[in-house]
């Protein structure tokens, strides 16, 4: 085999090396994004349960406790919101770092940078969000907490 041949031959498995490379990292924010998008669904279901639980509560009758469960659904509801926005700042992030990695073109400092900040922010959204998740999922046991020591007096 010549040199030039082997050289062809080796040039080309590594740019394929490289092309193979370049798409598992760019594949791996999308995992994530598949992730966050499953943690709105969750979160829109929470929301969701809330406001069936706010509308059956505004039918009865006025009392310290419903007025009580009524203030606490409003902040469960407030903290589901931060929840949300931060998922879907973490998801817009993710996409942006999905463009990045698959954009090639772009190289360099700026590039490594932008990717840093994009990926990083997705994670540190998601991480944000998962403990508002985590608060509302604690105010939701207070909650119930209530209604059963009401009525089991």
């Amino acid at each position: 085999m010549s040199f030039a041949a082997l050289r062809t031959n080796i040039v080309g498995t590594l740019e394929l090396h490289f092309a193979q490379r370049g798409q598992q990292l760019a594949l791996t924010p999308v995992f994530l994004l598949s992730a966050t998008a499953t943690l709105l669904g969750v979160f829109a279901a929470r929301l969701a349960r809330v406001a069936d639980r706010v509308d059956s509560l505004a039918r009865e009758a006025k009392e310290p406790l419903r007025d009580e469960l009524l203030a606490l659904l409003r902040r469960r509801s407030h903290i589901l919101d931060v929840a949300v926005v931060m998922s879907a700042l973490a998801g817009g992030l993710t996409c942006t770092a999905v463009l990045v990695l698959f954009l090639g073109e772009v190289r360099g400092a700026a590039a490594a940078r932008l990717l840093f900040l994009s990926f990083g922010g997705a994670i540190a959204l998601t991480i944000a969000s998962l403990t508002a998740f985590g608060a509302e999922m604690l105010l939701a046991a207070r909650g119930l907490r209530r209604t059963v020591d009401q009525h089991a007096d």
